[in-house]
């Protein structure tokens, strides 16, 4: 299995942390994560807000890529409604040649209604928008040419330098929660990106359809979806899960914050209809039902119980990437560290083993 570092840099639920604090920590512990042995550091890309404030995690990962050589990048996601395609392929190309081939371009079209009018745009545009620029960006890394004639983005053929220099195949990546973003992964032929945040059992349909278009446009067997989720990790049950409560509880109450999902705003924004559903769950769970629901999906508690819970989850959506977090909710940092390290000495070496593969060939 494939496991990823997922950095967050949040500052919601923390008393006076400053924003060098979050940065400084967060690196802490991706160094940590480079060191031990997980494949990947991953960042999501957020602007103006505690919730998480990542404005540029290209450049981010063009200065992890030269601090951690021996591991990859991957960004999750490049927002591309914020973003010209033509310079979010030049970033790319760039980073790609410095890392050595080792970038997962990861892209999405975005959700916080906040970010979207701080960049003076509307949401009502981000379908379309990324439906655009997506498939150009994706086109320009293979060819070295960029160009659209989109009623967005009308690029001239340009060709980027410095070229491309390593295939992206298999390396792009794009998150995926609605209806709509299924279809749109699918036809960049991208690994798909959940976020634990619901029983996977109510994610199954979703995943199999993405499966079935991608065989559909591409007439090859799917990526494995990446799965990126929230973990508390210690030795003591009790402790663990008093602590993911709070931290991941926390986790919830930022995103309701953030996304305001408390709101009446999807039901008249284009093409955020999944969101509408999920706010209307919100609204009727509150957040002590959302939090139980998170904690239903997410990992928390001893290496042996994280373990079985993500063969559980195997046995639910089939094979899948992993992407960590253990820094959010206001986790105090020696929290953060105790959980990553102890992951990386218990679970990752089983997650990487033959034996853990073999234990779903036995269950088929």
């Amino acid at each position: 299995m494939d496991i990823g570092y997922m950095m967050v840099f949040a500052s919601y639920g923390w008393d006076n942390c400053s924003d060098r604090r979050v940065w400084d920590e967060e690196i802490r512990l991706a160094r940590l994560a480079a060191d031990l042995g997980f494949n990947c550091l991953w960042s999501a890309e957020h602007h103006f807000n505690d919730y998480s404030f990542v404005p540029d995690n290209l450049q981010l990962m063009t200065y992890l890529t030269a601090l951690c050589p021996d591991i990859d990048v991957g960004t999750a996601a490049v927002i591309l409604p914020w973003h010209d395609p033509l310079r979010v392929a030049e970033q790319a190309a760039v980073l790609d040649m410095l890392s050595k081939g080792r970038l997962r371009l990861g892209l999405g079209r975005g959700l916080a209604r906040r970010e979207f009018a701080a960049f003076r745009l509307s949401m009502d545009e981000s379908r379309e928008r990324f439906d655009e620029a997506a498939p150009i960006i994706v086109e320009a890394l293979k060819t070295g040419f960029i160009e659209g004639d989109g009623k967005f983005y009308r690029q001239p053929r340009t060709e980027l330098r410095p070229r491309p220099q390593y295939s992206f195949d298999g390396r792009i990546y794009a998150v995926a929660s609605s209806e709509d973003s299924i279809e749109s992964a699918a036809k960049l032929g991208a690994h798909i990106v959940m976020f634990a945040d619901r029983p996977w059992e109510m994610r199954l349909p979703a995943i199999e359809r993405g499966r079935e278009l991608h065989r559909k446009y591409h007439g090859t067997a799917p990526p494995q979806i990446m799965l990126t989720e929230f973990c508390v990790c210690g030795t003591d049950l009790a402790q663990t899960e008093e602590e993911a409560r709070r931290y991941q509880g926390k986790f919830v109450e930022s995103n309701f914050y953030h996304y305001e999902f408390l709101g009446e705003h999807f039901k008249t924004v284009k093409g955020y209809d999944a969101y509408q559903q999920k706010a209307e769950i919100a609204r009727k769970g509150g957040i002590e039902g959302a939090v139980n629901g998170f904690m239903q999906a997410a990992s928390w508690g001893t290496p042996d119980k994280i373990l079985r819970g993500l063969e559980q989850r195997r046995r639910v959506v089939g094979d899948f990437e992993l992407n960590v977090a253990f820094r959010f909710g206001g986790m105090p940092y020696e929290v953060a560290e105790r959980g990553l390290k102890l992951f990386a000495k218990e679970v990752l070496p089983v997650l990487k083993s033959e034996s853990f593969a073999a234990v779903r060939e036995a269950a088929e």
